[in-house]
C-alpha cells in the first residue's frame, strides 16, 4: 500500500510539474488549444472522483450528516483560504489575483495545496486502492493545467525559465511528505478517514466549481462548449471506468 501511495505522490507531484514543462516548449498557438482542453477534463476528473468516489466512500464510514457537514465545512474553508491569496488556482497569467502576487506567495500557495494532495491520495488509497487511482488522476489531472499557468506567471515575473522549474518542482514535492505523514497518522487513526475524504472532496469541489468552470465559460462557441462538454464527460468517464469494483 505504502509504495502505491508514495508512486502517485510522485506523479502527482513532480510528474505534474514535468508535463506541464513540456507545455512551455510548444508554440503558443497550440498552448491556447491544449490548455483549456486540459481544464475541461481535469474538470470532469475532480467532480468524478468526488461525487462518485469520495463521498460514496466516507458515507459508508461515518454518518450521513457528518459526512456531508464535513464537505460544506470544508467547502467555506476552501473559500477563506483563497480569500487569504494562500488557495488559487488560476490558469491565465492575466489573472487579476496573480497579477498582483509575487512570485514567492504563488509559490507557497503552491506547496501548501501539494502537501493537502498528498493527504487526499493516501486517505483514498486507504479506503481501496481504486479510489486511490482515482483520486490520483484527479490530482494530476487538474495540476497540470494549474502548474502550466504558474510556470507562465513565473516567468512574466521574471523568473528565468530553468529557476522556474526548478522553484515548482520543490512546492511540487511538498506532495510527498504530506502522504507520508498522513499515511502514518491515518493508519493509526482511521476513524478520521471519511473526513480526511469530506475535506478532500470539498477541495476538489471547490476547484472546479470555482475556478475551473467560470474559465471554461469564457469559452461561447457552439464547438467550444461541446469540446468542453466531451472533454468533461471523459474525465468523468476515466474516475468511473477506474472506482468500478472498488
Amino acid at each position: 500500500m505504502l509504495l502505491w501511495i508514495v508512486g502517485f505522490s510522485l506523479l502527482g507531484s513532480v510528474g505534474a510539474v514535468a508535463g506541464a514543462a513540456l507545455f512551455l516548449f510548444f508554440p503558443e498557438g497550440i498552448r491556447k488549444v491544449l490548455v483549456p482542453c486540459l481544464v475541461s477534463y481535469a474538470t470532469g476528473t475532480l467532480l468524478g472522483a468526488a461525487f462518485l468516489g469520495m463521498i460514496p466512500a466516507g458515507l459508508k464510514l461515518a454518518p450521513a450528516f457528518a459526512v456531508t457537514s464535513t464537505v460544506l465545512a470544508g467547502m467555506v474553508l476552501f473559500f477563506v483560504l483563497e480569500k487569504l491569496v494562500l488557495w488559487r488556482h488560476c490558469h491565465e497569467s492575466e489573472c487579476e489575483v496573480h497579477s498582483r502576487a509575487a512570485g514567492p506567495l504563488i509559490l507557497i500557495g503552491d506547496a501548501f495545496h501539494n502537501f493537502v494532495d498528498g493527504v487526499v491520495i493516501t486517505a483514498a488509497f486507504l479506503t481501496s486502492i481504486p479510489l486511490g487511482i482515482a483520486a490520483s488522476l484527479a490530482v494530476i489531472a487538474h495540476e497540470i493545467p494549474q502548474e502550466v499557468g504558474d510556470f507562465a506567471i513565473l516567468l512574466d515575473n521574471g523568473y528565468a525559465p530553468r529557476k522556474a522549474l526548478v522553484l515548482n518542482t520543490l512546492s511540487a514535492a511538498t506532495t510527498l511528505p504530506g502522504a507520508l505523514l498522513s499515511y502514518f497518522w491515518l493508519a493509526e487513526t482511521r476513524e478520521a478517514v471519511p473526513y480526511i475524504l469530506g475535506i478532500s472532496a470539498a477541495s476538489f469541489i471547490y476547484i472546479a466549481a470555482a475556478d475551473l468552470i467560470p474559465g471554461l465559460h469564457r469559452q461561447v462557441t457552439a464547438a467550444a462548449s461541446l469540446r468542453q462538454l466531451a472533454l468533461l464527460l471523459a474525465g468523468i468517464g476515466t474516475i468511473a471506468i477506474f472506482h468500478h469494483g472498488g
